[in-house]
Formats: structure tokens, sequence, C-alpha cells
């Protein structure tokens, strides 16, 4: 299995726009795999710009936020690069795409890195904030999953929560469980064929 970081990928469109969203990348020899669901704003922008910040973040409220349409985050210019980085970004990389492998569900892009900043110290592991990463990639693909499966998920990353959180995983819990409980409503409520 190939090493993946989570992380906040910021890019920008060809009418200028960043677009700010939350995606593994996986790591390829020295460089990185950036491999974005068809369709998305993400995969339009390494398509038009050829260039993502891959901004590394501990923030909670950022991976949630992005999952649940609160996508506003301060940005910050990155010297020699029109992306933008998070403000929030612990550290970040420039990944620029040198060579795409085309497929019809999820196109990867190989980007090496050329350019890197640290900008503010990791101050430590907290269980709260791991488990609201994995809420978000649970939320990030509701669709597929079985009820049966999200609940259990929410219960078992739910102790994380009750046992370690701070009022930033609080309140992104929160944001994710509200996604989770419509999408489950929704599934509950969809007649049966």
């Amino acid at each position: 299995m190939p090493y993946i970081r989570e992380s906040i990928l910021t890019t920008i469109g060809a009418d200028g726009r960043v677009h700010i969203a939350p995606l593994g990348i996986i790591e390829e020899g020295d460089g990185w795999v950036i491999a974005p669901f068809r369709p998305s704003k993400t995969l339009d922008n390494l398509e038009s710009g050829g260039v993502a910040i891959a901004n590394y973040t501990d923030d909670a409220l950022i991976f949630a936020g992005c999952l649940t349409g609160r996508k506003d985050w301060p940005l910050t210019p990155v010297e020699g690069c029109a992306v933008p980085r998070l403000e929030a970004a612990l550290a970040h990389d420039i990944l620029t795409v040198e060579r795409v492998e085309a497929h019809d569900q999820r196109p990867r892009f190989f980007c090496r890195v050329t350019g890197s900043g640290q900008h503010r110290p990791f101050t430590g592991m907290n269980r709260a904030r791991a488990a609201i990463v994995e809420a978000a990639i649970l939320v990030s693909r509701l669709s597929m999953l079985p009820a049966e499966k999200i609940e259990a998920e929410v219960a078992y990353l739910n102790i994380a929560i009750a046992k370690t959180a701070g009022d930033d995983e609080r309140q992104a819990w929160y944001w994710l469980m509200e996604k989770i409980i419509a999408h489950l409503a929704a599934a509950e409520a969809a007649p049966t064929a």
C-alpha cells in the first residue's frame, strides 16, 4: 500500500479563483501523485494550471469545513507561485505536474516538489484531530458506503472526540455530524426498488 499524506490542496482556475479541497496525496518516489475524482474543481484546475499547493495543517476545522461547504479560509501568497497557500498551514509544498495518467474516473497527476515552506511548529498529536480527518474522509465517501458502515465508523470515532476534543474539534465534529445525519435521513426516506 502506498503512503498517503492528508493535506488541504489549494489550486487556481483559469478564471483566477482559488479552490480549497482536502485530498490525500500519494507518495511516488521523491514526488507526489494527486488523484482527484472526476468531476472536480481540483481536477479542472490541475488540467488548466498544472500547479497545486499541498498545505499541511493540523486545523480540524479546515478539514471538516471543506467537506461541509465552508471553504472560505484565509490565504497568503507564496513567493514565485500563482497559487496561494492556507494561512493556517504548518508547512507547504508546491507541487508541479510533470505528467498525467488518464483515467475515466480518477486521473493521476504525477508531481514534483518545486518549493516548500515551514510556517509554524507542530505541537503534537491529538486523537480528536485524527478522528476529524477520518470523519472528513468518511463524509467524502457517504454515497459509496452502507448506512451500517457509516454508523459503526461514527460510533468508533466519537470515542476520541468525547475523550480528547477541544472547542475546535467539537465544532468540526458537529459540522461533519450534520452532514452525516442529513445523508442517513435522506437514504432512509428514499423509496426502495
